[in-house]
């Protein structure tokens, strides 16, 4: 389909919605479009929509003072479509994402068949037995906590330093997931899976090896009243999660695992395993929320060569990363929010290390799901490069 047909079927969708949707609905803002349960219980549908609004200013910062070179920039820094549910029996779930701002669709290439990247999810859950439950389709890895928190749920503009350059996002594949409970509080989460390995909406085939991922999750308190970054829920009783994951995508061909561009060569594809590890915390309790992330990745060869030996100039994205970033909120629900990030590539990769540390302000009118967010960001390099300093505000609208 093409873009200019799919911008046209998805218009005509929303407008039968609104022309058959004039009647008094019983659904409250934030709950969905859609939202329905059939009578013989069968199925369920629930739809929503959601976008952000995004300012940003960035300048440089010389090391004799003042800032120069100013810019800014107005985009809508994601727009989707979201579909959950179940069907036939509500241990067979769905969910099914579309993203359709310029951030969302992007990259295609021959390997997306020349295609922009509608989708972001498209995923069957299956809660075959017990505490088991098995995932098909694709979806988030379950890599670092940061990720695994949706973009519409974080208590800051957006993610950090440390996921941009070292997630694993999302893959097509299998997950099992599974979890025990020791007593009324202590519970022990498992996931494993098995995917791709090229990252999502890869039509041309894996071209080198699979990409493997485990997870364990440990939360001693019992479980959080909800899967997000600020503590809106405002937990009586202290809520820890420490968690570990780690990667191993084998024969990659992509210069951050499954992300990055790929490794090509005189020849073909360059491949190389790559190992990707993550450490994650969460607290909360009374309105605070603190959250520390690590992540470290190595490859076997970091340096994709050509058939002779000489260098292509694709390089593995290798190194390691901190994130410490804690908030409280009000109860007039205005938080505040101190973040500090720093990374620091193996010396084969760059010898740049990246300090940023930020300051941030959001207010919630409805939840996560209305909300205004602002920061600044002060960025620090160690080489002979002008620092950076950076504005951002920006709007959730969640229907």
């Amino acid at each position: 389909m093409r873009l200019k047909d799919f911008y046209i079927a998805a218009f005509a969708l929303l407008l039968s919605l609104y022309a058959q949707g004039q009647d008094i609905t019983e659904n409250k803002f934030g709950k969905g479009l859609i939202n329905v349960v059939a009578k013989d219980s069968s199925f369920s549908a629930y739809f929503g929509i959601r976008f952000q609004s995004l300012m940003t200013s960035k300048w440089d910062v010389p090391e004799n003072g003042g800032i120069q070179d100013g810019e800014t920039n107005f985009l809508i820094r994601r727009a989707r479509l979201k579909f959950e549910g179940f069907a036939y029996s509500p241990k067979l779930t769905y969910k099914f994402e579309l993203g359709l701002s310029n951030r969302d669709i992007s990259g295609a290439s021959q390997f997306t068949s020349n295609a922009p990247r509608f989708v972001l999810d498209a995923v069957l859950k299956w809660n075959f037995y017990e505490n088991f439950e098995l995932w098909a389709g694709q979806t988030k890895l379950p890599g670092n906590r940061e990720r695994v928190i949706s973009s519409a749920n974080l208590e800051t503009v957006d993610r950090s330093l440390l996921n941009s350059r070292y997630n694993i996002d999302r893959d097509i594949g299998l997950q099992l997931h599974h979890f025990i409970t020791i007593n009324d509080t202590f519970i022990i989460r498992e996931i494993v899976s098995i995917a791709q390995g090229e990252g999502r909406n890869i039509t041309t085939g894996n071209i080198g090896g699979y990409q493997y991922t485990g997870r364990a999750e440990i939360l001693p308190f019992g479980d959080f009243s909800d899967y997000s970054g600020a503590d809106l829920e405002r937990e009586s009783n202290p809520k820890l999660a420490v968690g570990v994951s780690y990667d191993y995508n084998d024969n990659a061909v992509k210069t951050r695992s499954n992300m990055g561009s790929y490794m090509i060569t005189d020849t073909g594809f360059f491949e190389t395993d790559i190992q990707t590890l993550f450490l994650d915390a969460l607290f909360k309790y009374e309105g605070v929320s603190i959250m520390a992330e690590y992540a470290n990745r190595e490859a076997d060869n970091p340096f994709a060569v050509n058939e002779d030996s000489t260098p292509t100039g694709d390089v593995v994205n290798i190194g390691e990363a901190f994130n410490i970033q804690a908030g409280y909120l009000f109860e007039n629900n205005y938080q505040v929010l101190g973040r500090f990030t720093s990374v620091d590539p193996d010396d084969d990769f760059s010898e740049l290390v990246e300090n940023q540390y930020t300051l941030g302000l959001s207010k919630y009118l409805v939840g996560h799901k209305l909300k205004v967010q602002t920061d600044i960001s002060y960025t620090d390099l160690n080489q002979d490069q002008f620092d950076g300093l950076m504005y951002r505000l920006q709007f959730e609208f969640h229907l």
